[in-house]
């Protein structure tokens, strides 16, 4: 019957498509479908001539590399050329830097799962973890959060000189130099640790060990300025900074009206070929304690003294502060988080060419060398301190949602106060399993600047919502600072992560999906190199290659997303068993719909795209949700699926998964086509959409996680700074909460007793002493009951400061560099 032949044809053709069936494939299926109906199909010549011809057309057109060149390749490439967006040197560059990781892999819409979950977890070694548990927790003793807030803003002289002795400025730095030679794990916990007692402390760690002299050198200096700075800057010696941005160049970093030209000048009594500099930059993080500057400058040849070309492009140099014309100004107050920070000037400064970064061999690569340092210190740095925020109000804003009492009830049992703990543990999962996979691939090797990207944006904009989520539990103890208050600085400081290494705007709509759009796509990159080619046949043929396999790969993804969005992915290869299986089928889902909306949007828009941000942005967060979804179901399984973590597994996963529902269906809605927007969506969601927001049964079990000790809790936060002893303010809230869990079935009995008439009082003190000379309990439980009752009172106390105004104007004239951090 014809609707079984329809049947038969239909599933060939998509069986081709969903598995990738090459062109000798496809022609054997055409053949062999054109032999069958010539021999089982009773149609007459005047039907099946035509339908030979047509297919021996379609085998030759497409089949025979000339014919196909010349009449399809060929004028096509001159159609791409036309509508290929134009880019800047810096865009370029950028595009050219780094590597590509586990992000190609979601946006093929295929992702091989099974390289995800042989991707090594980072650990630490014996070294790393002694410092740990050494020196860093010194350090986070010193670092009196209040102390440097409130009253020095600075860090304390013992601490600097502490940061010094103990080489934190040297952590990447080999040890050959004489640095410690951590891996991206270890810096980042050490970040993560430091940010959890004092964000001051962290961010004057992490900045000279991230974007900084330190790495430029260790990645591109010469021999001979590795062997002199680097034992210098690890040991405290010199204290660096880099100064990219200025007043007029901030995201833009191609508008650097820096600038140098080379000439020759003095340098230590001697006339050498040089660079006369000039540049004016703000928010230098450790400018104003700085003995040696990074610059990032345009670099001139006005006099041809190194060549025929004047304009050499961004380049970047080593400029001790001591330097004439060098002016370091004023501090900026980042938010009244007081690390040095502010801005720096200099007017015709000349430097040798010798202080050029990688010498002459790298003039005119300064953007692509920071962009690729940048891609590390992304991914390391603003995550880490991301994190840290994130688990210290997991452990400490839960600990006191579970001591806290309102209406005669813990507080943590309140359904509203549930929704935002649940938030925070779930997000905080998300961000620590997002970090150590990131952390991964940095151990590899790879230099994943797509992820980079995604990980700033997303783990600074969580840390904001789960700070704010603390501040709404804890109310008042939230807003109230003083040495009690462990959130509000973090609070304050969220703009600063925000901010810093690429704005969170720009991030999301221009870069995670501008960028990955053309490193990550198996194809888009190779067309692009194919169309700059300057050579008419190379470029055909590389062009003839790339097309032809996008169009494979287009066909191939509209087939998974209409059959997994069909199923909704339940036939999809999974890696695994268990509870995370049908997360990874979902994903394989979204991941191939996630492929076709992408291809969409660049074919019909072209260069377009690139001014359609909102587009961009939410192609992105598609991508950076199948990123951190891949991260959670990672950390599963390296953690060997513990069961009590399933409700933070399914809270972070639901969540992605509904967001990337809604951001999908919300591009389909605001494409400027309405046709394709409608046949996508059939394509994209043929079954309709079947993610929700979280339920609030699972809201409430991953709340649940903070209010009572767990080693699900104690693994969700871990690495933090979390002393016992019970004159710290987390020592206390740890007492408290551990009690508050022990006392809770005696304080279920004094309720009882009271409502029945066996006992009486007006405190639970009084309560407790009644029900213990009742015989109802012992004296041990009458003795924790007023403990906790003693410790109950001292977590929900606020600090109070009588001499407040005067303290601040006394302080007020103090905000200068403190001499002792220069030596």
């Amino acid at each position: 019957m014809w609707w079984i032949n329809l049947l038969i044809v239909v599933a060939v053709v998509w069986a081709l498509a969903y598995w990738g069936g090459g062109a000798v494939a496809w022609a054997s299926a055409l053949f062999v479908g054109l032999l069958w109906l010539t021999v089982a199909a009773s149609l007459s010549a005047w039907l099946l001539v035509p339908l030979w011809l047509v297919g021996g057309l379609l085998v030759v057109a497409l089949g025979v590399p000339a014919v196909r060149s010349r009449w399809i390749t060929g004028p096509l490439l001159k159609q791409f050329r036309r509508v290929m967006p134009p880019m800047s040197d810096t865009e370029r560059e950028a595009l050219e830097a780094g590597t590509v990781w586990w992000d190609a892999q979601l946006f093929s819409g295929r992702p091989d799962w099974s390289k995800l979950l042989a991707t090594p977890k980072p650990s630490l070694t014996d070294e790393e973890r002694a410092f740990l548990d050494w020196p860093v927790e010194e350090l986070c003793r010193l670092a009196d959060d209040w102390r440097i807030t409130h009253q020095d803003r600075d860090l304390p002289a013992e601490a600097w000189d502490y940061i010094k002795a103990q080489r934190f400025f040297g952590m990447i730095i080999p040890k050959r130099y004489g640095g410690l030679g951590f891996s991206p794990y270890a810096h980042s916990q050490v970040v993560m640790k430091l940010a959890s007692r004092s964000v001051t402390a962290a961010v004057t760690v992490m900045v000279p060990n991230s974007l900084g002299p330190g790495e430029l050198l260790h990645r591109y200096g010469t021999q001979a300025q590795k062997d002199y700075y680097l034992p210098r800057l690890a040991a405290g010696e010199e204290i660096p900074c880099f100064a990219l941005t200025g007043p007029n160049a901030g995201s833009d970093a191609g508008a650097i009206p820096d600038h140098g030209e080379v000439c020759y000048g003095d340098w230590q009594g001697e006339q050498v070929l040089g660079v006369r500099l000039n540049w004016d930059k703000r928010y230098i993080t450790l400018g104003p304690v700085a003995t040696l500057i990074g610059l990032a400058f345009k670099l001139y040849d006005p006099d041809h003294l190194l060549g025929d070309q004047v304009e050499r492009g961004v380049t970047l140099a080593l400029v001790p502060r001591d330097t004439p014309g060098v002016r370091i100004g004023d501090r900026h107050v980042p938010l009244d988080i007081p690390f040095q920070n502010g801005p720096n000037q200099g007017q015709d400064v000349f430097v040798p060419l010798s202080q050029l970064i990688g010498g002459e061999q790298y003039i005119g690569q300064g953007w692509r060398m920071l962009v690729e340092c940048l891609a590390e210190g992304r991914g390391v740095s603003l995550p880490a301190l991301s994190v840290g925020a994130g688990k210290t109000a997991s452990r400490f804003t839960g600990a006191y949602a579970a001591v806290r009492k309102q209406f005669g009830t813990r507080i943590g049992d309140f359904e509203g106060v549930q929704e935002s703990l649940a938030r925070i543990a779930g997000l905080t999962y998300q961000m620590d399993a997002a970090r150590e996979l990131t952390l991964a691939a940095l151990g590899l090797g790879e230099r994943p600047s797509v992820v980079s990207a995604i990980v700033k944006y997303h783990l600074t904009e969580k840390y904001r919502q789960v700070i704010n989520d603390a501040m709404d539990v804890q109310g008042g103890s939230g807003i109230c600072l003083g040495p009690s208050n462990l959130i509000g600085r973090a609070y304050q400081a969220i703009p600063i992560a925000i901010t810093v290494e690429g704005a969170n705007i720009l991030t999301r709509s221009m870069i995670i999906f501008g960028q990955g759009a053309i490193r990550c796509h198996p194809w888009v990159l190779r067309e692009f190199a194919a169309a700059q080619d300057p050579v008419p046949e190379r470029a055909l043929q590389a062009f003839d290659r790339a097309l032809f396999g996008h169009i494979g790969f287009i066909f191939r993804n509209l087939a998974r997303s209409l059959f997994l969005g069909l199923t909704r992915g339940r036939l999809a290869l999974a890696p695994v068993k268990g509870p995370s299986r049908r997360y990874f089928q979902r994903m394989a889902w979204m991941s191939a719909a996630f492929a076709v909306c992408a291809d969409a949007a660049m074919i019909t828009l072209g260069g377009a795209l690139k001014r359609k941000e909102r587009l961009s942005a939410r192609l992105g967060d598609v991508l950076s949700e199948l990123y951190l979804m891949s991260a959670v179901l990672k950390r599963f399984e390296d953690d060997g699926r513990p069961e009590a973590d399933l409700p933070l597994l399914r809270w972070a996963c639901d969540r992605s998964l509904y967001c990337m529902q809604e951001s999908l269906s919300l591009l389909l809605a605001n494409l400027p086509s309405r046709p394709l927007a409608w046949v996508l969506r059939l394509f994209v969601f043929p079954s309709g959409r079947p993610y929700t927001e979280i339920s609030d049964r699972l809201s409430a079990s991953a709340a649940r996680l903070l209010l009572r000790p767990s080693e699900a809790r104690d693994r969700l936060t871990r690495g933090i700074y979390a002393p016992l002893d019970e004159t710290t303010r987390q020592g206390q809230l740890e007492a408290g909460f551990v009690l508050s869990s022990e006392v809770a079935p005696i304080e279920k009995t004094l309720r009882q007793a009271r409502r029945a008439g066996v006992i009486d009082g007006q405190t639970r003190v009084e309560l407790a002493h009644s029900a213990c000379q009742a015989g109802l309990i012992s004296a041990e439980e009458r003795d924790a009951v007023a403990r906790m009752d003693a410790l109950r009172s001292g977590i929900v106390a606020v600090d109070s400061f009588a001499d407040y105004g005067r303290r601040v104007l006394l302080d007020t004239d103090n905000a200068k560099p403190s001499a002792y951090a220069i030596n």
